[in-house]
C-alpha cells in the first residue's frame, strides 16, 4: 500500500469509513462531518499514513479518535436530529436498525466505540485495544458491560431481538 495515492485510499475506504462513523455517532450529518474531519487530517499527514503498516487501519484510529474527542471540541450550536433519513435495503428490516441505533446510542462513547469496532468491524480484541489505546482487559469488560447493557435496551424495545439470539 505504500505506493497508494490518497485518492485510491479515499476510493477504496470511503464507504467503510463512512459506515463506521455513522454507528460510532448514530447521526448521518455527524458522521459525514467525521468521515470528512478523518480524511483531511489523513491528507495533511499524507507521508506518514502512507508509510503506515496498513493505511486503512490507520484512518480507522484517526476515526475513532476524532468520534471520541468530538464533544470536547464541538463548537457550533448545532443540534443533531433524533432521525436518520430513510433507507432500505433489500433483506433487511429498517426498524431493526433503528433499534440498534437507538440502542447504541444509550451507552457512553467509548463503549460505543468498543462494539462497533468489535462487532461492526470484526476486530479482535488487542486490535480493538490498540485503535482506542486501552487495555485488552478493558475492551473485554468494556464488551461484555456493553453488550449486557445493549441487550437491556433492545429488550425494552425489541423483546423479539433478544429472545432470538438468547440473552
Amino acid at each position: 500500500m505504500g505506493s497508494e495515492t490518497f485518492e485510491e485510499l479515499v476510493r477504496t475506504t470511503g464507504d467503510q469509513t463512512f459506515r463506521t462513523a455513522l454507528l460510532l455517532c448514530g447521526d448521518w450529518h455527524l458522521a459525514e462531518d467525521l468521515t470528512q474531519t478523518t480524511y483531511a487530517k489523513a491528507f495533511a499527514s499524507w507521508s506518514r499514513v502512507r508509510r503506515a503498516d496498513s493505511p486503512p487501519a490507520y484512518l480507522r484510529t484517526v476515526l475513532v479518535n476524532t468520534y471520541l474527542s468530538h464533544r470536547r471540541l464541538r463548537r457550533s450550536s448545532e443540534l443533531p436530529s433524533g432521525t436518520l433519513p430513510e433507507t432500505w435495503q433489500p433483506g433487511i428490516d429498517p426498524s431493526v436498525r433503528l433499534t440498534l441505533l437507538a440502542g447504541l446510542r444509550e451507552l457512553s462513547r467509548t463503549d460505543r466505540a468498543v462494539l462497533v469496532l468489535r462487532f461492526w468491524e470484526d476486530r479482535s480484541v488487542a486490535q480493538t485495544a490498540h485503535d482506542l489505546g486501552i487495555s485488552e482487559g478493558a475492551v473485554r469488560t468494556r464488551t461484555t458491560r456493553a453488550t449486557q447493557r445493549l441487550r437491556t435496551v433492545l429488550d425494552t424495545d425489541r423483546p423479539d431481538l433478544v429472545a432470538d439470539h438468547g440473552a
